[in-house]
């Protein structure tokens, strides 16, 4: 209580926010820094917000235009620095993109992200899962596999979505919170579950609600 009633520590606190978001601006990643030129691709008008996540294989990363790259996310390409890839890019993210604080995007073989998608905080999206054929091994250390993802141009990916290897997802297409997606969305439908089911398709001028059997 002392502290709130100090009349110098609404100032104080008031220049230290300040001088965090000035920093904070300061740190982000745009494409005159030197960190920029690590990518594949890193477009005009495009930033990477600090602080960063965990990022690198930037070498197979390309960034659009105007693209958004929120605070912690984590970008990859490759399970450890420095591994050579065999496809390029690994992750494309396209123009004018919102990807949420927090989110993971961690390619091994392609994941595409088309322009105009934004996603919500802490969305996970990979196109790799660990083998688990073989009782006698422990998972972690089985061959995984590998299937290409792409997200749709103009989509909407709710908060706390997880986006599994092999989904391909059309245009338009807009995923509930905390779905877990897989296989083939259509264009202009909505998906909510685990796993993310049709609830809504765009029809005729509207969109018409999808009864389930």
């Amino acid at each position: 209580m002392a502290g709130a009633r100090n009349p110098m520590r609404p100032i104080l606190g008031g220049t230290v926010r300040c001088l965090g978001e000035w920093l904070n601006r300061l740190a982000a990643i745009g494409p005159s820094d030197r960190r920029a030129r690590r990518f594949g691709r890193f477009g005009q008008g495009t930033c990477l917000s600090w602080p960063t996540g965990y990022v690198f294989g930037e070498r197979w990363i390309h960034l659009g235009e105007n693209t958004l790259v929120g605070s912690h996310v984590t970008l990859s390409a490759g399970m450890v620095p420095g591994q050579q890839m065999v496809t390029d890019p690994v992750v494309r993210i396209g123009d004018r993109c919102l990807i949420g604080r927090g989110s993971a995007i961690v390619g091994h073989l392609s994941i595409e992200v088309g322009d105009d998608v934004f996603t919500g905080m802490n969305v996970y999206v990979t196109d790799q899962n660990h083998g688990y054929e073989d009782v006698d091994q422990p998972i972690g250390i089985q061959v995984p596999s590998e299937e290409p993802v792409s997200i749709g141009a103009g989509s909407w990916i709710g908060s706390g979505v997880v986006i599994l290897p092999g989904a391909q997802l059309g245009e338009h297409v807009v995923v509930a919170a905390n779905s877990v997606v897989r296989g083939e969305v259509p264009s202009y439908s909505m998906v909510a579950g685990v796993p993310a089911r049709v609830v809504r398709r765009y029809e005729a001028g509207e969109w018409r609600r999808v009864d389930r059997p």
